[in-house]
């Protein structure tokens, strides 16, 4: 019989990062869905002037995006950083 090595057990930190990052990488995806459609149904409206959705639709469209990507960044730095204190280097 061969020996496994031993398993890393995630710790609560780890899985606390993990269940966030996964909740924030969720509502990241559902709100970029929502406002493709919101995009899509204004293309399309008659009643709707196509340059109004956009001015409407585009500010927050990218303070989302931005503020999303930099969280998760933040966590994954934070992650890095938490690495190093515990590596020999």
């Amino acid at each position: 019989m061969t020996k496994r090595p031993p398993q890393h057990v995630p710790d609560t930190k780890e899985k606390l990062t993990l269940y966030v990052t996964l909740m924030v990488s969720t509502t990241l995806c559902i709100s970029v869905l929502a406002m493709v459609i919101a995009f899509m149904l204004g293309l399309w409206a008659k009643e709707v002037d196509n340059a109004e959705i956009f001015k409407m639709i585009s500010p927050a469209f990218s303070t989302l995006i931005g503020g999303m990507i930099g969280f998760l960044s933040g966590i994954k730095l934070m992650q890095n950083e938490d690495s190093k204190k515990d590596g020999k280097c």
